[in-house]
């Protein structure tokens, strides 16, 4: 099996980024465009301090607040979502449609494959309606084995 070029990913994730914030009229600098091409280097979710590490070793100064807003901003853009039980991140392969992800996260590689299902958003959406409470965000991880890893 061949292994995966993730330069596709990052080009396409960048080039996607460049003309959803031009149409939003946001701003992709320097710095969010370079935490973006990073965070979209593998399929595995990345630390902040990660990238503020490896921003340092492409010599480029920054402190954790820097990286910390660039995060912000990629995720209120929805080019990136918050893996909240790895507290890292993880590139979005569809900002531009309006959605709620799911995320299947082995437990063995790391990787990570976003899902979206209606079915349970709506289903989750209903019970929390009939509960009387009203959801402002919503973060689902389930963890396990990739059909990889079982294999092996």
């Amino acid at each position: 099996m061949q292994a995966h070029n993730h330069s596709h990913c990052i080009d396409a994730a960048l080039e996607t980024a460049e003309s959803l914030c031009a149409k939003r009229g946001t701003r992709l600098t320097d710095i969010r465009r370079r935490v973006l091409e990073m965070v979209w280097q593998g399929h595995k979710a990345v630390k902040a301090y990660d990238l503020l590490d490896q921003l340092s070793a492409d010599g480029i100064s920054a402190k954790p607040p820097t990286v910390y807003r660039a995060l912000d901003f990629l995720i209120t853009e929805g080019l990136v979502h918050k893996i909240e039980s790895m507290n890292a991140y993880v590139g979005c392969p569809h900002p531009d449609d309006d959605h709620v992800s799911q995320f299947l996260i082995c437990d063995q590689c790391e990787a990570i494959q976003e899902v979206n299902s209606a079915a349970l958003d709506q289903a989750l959406g209903d019970a929390a309606q009939s509960a009387g409470f009203q959801t402002n965000r919503q973060t689902i991880e389930l963890h396990g084995h990739c059909a990889s890893c079982r294999a092996s």
